[in-house]
């Protein structure tokens, strides 16, 4: 079907990317970067192979001029661009960074030249075409936008766009300024643009509706080709087309080449991220945490046996430098945590792994996250339990009560071989009482000693899984540990402090 589709498309071979993380990403809302901070994320960008680095508007501040003029010493393989309006100051505070572009914009709907110029539209078009003539004049590379073009009559449009070309801009710019377009609009925008001027065309698209990728997309299907976009989406309200997700939509969609390499595409994101502060959630497309993730039962068998049962063939994680990841979780199935636990290194039999499957979603049914960490843990306290069939100890009943008008008491109910066992006990705390309580318990059968224990809360927050270690020593001197892993901290204990009675009892019996 895709196929068939691009007959009527006119996409070019390929499509150059224009990246204005540092100029328009910048003014995301909370945003601002140092000067230091840019020239990093410039690198990384001349990294990852964009054709344009917008390195910001130099006019603006004397850091604003100071970040673009230290871009443009750094000798990139990108080009670099400024952004000015239509004035002659503008214009040299970008000359005087020695950029290889100038990206220079003015208002041409009417509604931005009545409330915000206050201008004719014949003044404009002069504005435009002066701007332009003066760049040119001065050998470098001219960019021109009629900045909120998809709110401009066309006819208006198309004739200032003329008029520059005939000024002698490189290219020409189509923004949404502020995301108003369909994707059908801005294909036919875009094609009379195309089929009236003979430069190259590139697109600008905000994304208040969501649609800022699929607009451009939408241009590139009617001949633009070149993208201007940011890393991570970010911008002005709710951002910018999404610089990954127009690149591997041309790759692996489209079939049109990019200079980008793809494979710093993860790592490019986790830079901006981390230096603008600006996290990006979970379920972003090709970048998010968990844009290669799987926790259903019926996905995970699929993609274990081959990946493009739930993944998208065209894409896959090694291309954009991330990583597939099988989740633990509510959603589970025994395939998805034996690969995890094989990822690890962990080895259990069947009986082990329908026990872990079992404990994850019961952990996933009360609301908790599963990780890595919280599956490790659990997987070692099953594989430390003694079989069913071996068992010597078993809890049946546990009881604890506590507060601040009471000493803390726990009660259990344990089957030692054939009979039932009870008993109660304090301490100084519900653990303490519910390890007493176990002790006393089983006392009458062998005086065992807690020589050690250990707590470690394996996540963080109040319901954090708790992985307790006990180090126990029998009447005559055989020490063994046990380990269990729970949400629950009392029960971890006793849970540990149980598997390793049964194991005193098993070496004895040995």
């Amino acid at each position: 079907m895709i196929n068939k589709s691009r007959k009527g498309m006119n996409l070019p071979k390929s499509v150059k990317i224009f990246d204005t993380t540092l100029r328009d990403g910048e003014q995301t809302p909370s945003v601002a970067l140092t000067v230091g901070e840019k020239v990093t994320i410039a690198r990384q960008l001349d990294k990852l192979g964009v054709d344009i680095i917008e390195a910001g508007f130099p006019i603006s501040s004397k850091g604003e001029k100071k970040a673009v003029s230290k871009i443009a010493e750094e000798g990139l393989t990108s080009k670099v661009c400024g952004l000015s309006r239509v004035l002659t100051n503008d214009i040299d505070a970008c000359l005087d960074c020695d950029v290889d572009m100038v990206h220079t914009f003015v208002s041409t709907s009417d509604i931005q030249l009545e409330h915000t110029l206050k201008k004719s539209k014949e003044e404009v078009l002069q504005m435009a075409v002066n701007a332009v003539s003066y760049i040119k004049d001065h050998g470098v590379e001219c960019l021109f936008s009629a900045m909120d073009a998809t709110r401009t009559d066309v006819d208006y449009l198309i004739k200032i766009y003329k008029a520059v070309e005939e000024a002698g801009a490189d290219i020409i710019n189509i923004p949404d300024t502020v995301g108003v377009m369909i994707p059908p609009a801005m294909r036919l925008l875009t094609s009379e643009v195309y089929n009236a001027v003979k430069i190259p065309i590139d697109v600008h698209c905000h994304n208040d509706f969501g649609l800022a990728v699929a607009n451009s997309l939408a241009a590139v299907e009617a001949g633009a080709s070149e993208v201007q976009c940011t890393i991570n989406g970010l911008g002005e309200r709710a951002g910018n087309a999404d610089l990954e997700e127009i690149v591997m939509s041309l790759t692996s969609i489209y079939g049109v080449k990019t200079n980008i390499k793809t494979q710093y595409l993860f790592e490019t994101s986790k830079l901006v991220e981390r230096l603008t502060g600006v996290k990006m959630p979970p379920n972003f497309p090709i970048v998010g945490e968990n844009a290669f993730s799987h926790e259903s039962g019926i996905h995970t068998h699929g993609v274990i046996s081959k990946a493009e049962t739930f993944e998208p063939g065209l894409m896959t994680p090694e291309m954009v430098g991330h990583k597939r990841r099988i989740v633990s979780g509510k959603h589970a199935g025994t395939h998805g945590v034996l690969a995890m636990l094989e990822e690890m290194g962990v080895k259990v039999n069947e009986e082990m792994l329908r026990e872990i499957t079992m404990r994850v979603k019961d952990l996933g049914d009360k609301g908790k996250r599963v990780t890595d960490a919280d599956l490790k843990a659990i997987a070692e306290a099953v594989m430390g339990e003694v079989e069913k069939e071996k068992k010597i100890v078993d809890l049946k009943e546990l009881a604890v009560m506590t507060g601040n008008m009471v000493l803390p008491t726990a009660s259990v109910k344990l089957r030692f071989k054939d009979k039932e066992l009870v008993g109660a006990d304090i301490g100084v705390g519900p653990v303490d009482a519910a390890l007493n309580a176990v002790r006393r318990v089983v006392k009458g059968v062998e005086d065992i000693k807690l020589t050690e224990y250990n707590l470690e809360a394996i996540t963080g927050g109040s319901d954090a899984l708790a992985e307790v270690l006990v180090k126990l020593e029998d009447s005559k001197g055989n020490v063994v540990t046990g380990r269990a892993a729970r949400e629950d901290i009392v029960m971890a204990s006793v849970e540990a402090m149980i598997s390793g009675i049964n194991r005193i009892f098993l070496l004895r019996e040995k």
